[in-house]
């Protein structure tokens, strides 16, 4: 069975000021002596400078990219732009995203490549919606999976992109799918990798779970089949609350 290490990422989205860069330390900290996982944290733009400079042992990313090398897409980032800051991954297609900038599959795919070319690391979200979930397992599984076919960028390889799945109905809203819903997705996502990538590839690259992870549920999932690590919000704010889900990796 391929054995691929745990990966911990917290998306702070839009929170985070200069007085915050201290749980940045305190995560920091967390990561330390855990050479058996990794830890990624995803902060504000205005912080990857300053949380890069701090953080020792957990990796500072983005939260978005811009697909193009440069030009005028006034306030958006490139990823030489973010290299340059520190940043050493980034996500691309957060639902949120999806939703309130309409980006398509196609930006998504798009925006990774680009991440890619400059040495990006990336987590790539997909997910659906409640009422796709809603119409049964099978349209779900398949919604997703259509979706992550759409933006799989070209040379999709395990050593730089990583999955996210992330069911829209759950993020910020308290409700965690079930591990059964979890592992039954993650099933469907990582068949759909090895189809399309390859058997090697396909197995070989992390699919994390994210949709209100928190200490009290993180060991449950993270030891749920084919999940291979968490994408956290709310909850990666602080070390006192990020911690357990570390500790649960």
């Amino acid at each position: 069975m391929t054995q691929r290490r745990k990966l911990i990422a917290g998306n702070w989205k839009m929170n985070g000021l200069a007085a915050q860069l201290e749980d940045v330390s305190a995560i920091d900290a967390l990561a330390r002596g855990r050479g058996d996982i990794d830890v990624v944290l995803f902060v504000p733009a205005t912080l990857i400078a300053p949380a890069a400079a701090r953080a020792k042992h957990a990796a500072i990313g983005a939260q978005d990219v811009h697909q193009a090398e440069s030009g005028a897409f006034t306030g958006n980032l490139s990823a030489a732009m973010l290299v340059e800051a520190g940043a050493k991954g980034t996500i691309v297609g957060h639902s949120e995203r999806r939703q309130y900038q309409q980006e398509t599959s196609a930006d998504v795919a798009a925006k990774a490549v680009r991440a890619h070319a400059h040495g990006l690391s990336v987590v790539l979200c997909v997910g659906e919606t409640l009422d796709t979930r809603e119409q049964g397992d099978d349209v779900a599984h398949a919604f997703v999976s259509d979706q992550l076919v759409a933006s799989l960028p070209e040379g999709a390889d395990a050593a730089w992109l990583t999955i996210a799945y992330e069911p829209v109905w759950a993020i910020g809203t308290g409700k965690v799918a079930s591990p059964s819903q979890v592992e039954a997705m993650h099933a469907a996502l990582r068949a759909t990798l090895v189809k399309t990538l390859g058997d090697a590839n396909g197995n070989a690259m992390r699919i994390l779970y994210g949709g209100s992870v928190s200490g009290d549920n993180a060991a449950e999932l993270l030891h749920t089949a084919n999940v291979d690590g968490a994408l956290v919000g709310g909850a990666s704010l602080t070390a006192a609350k990020f911690g357990p889900i570390v500790e649960a990796a």
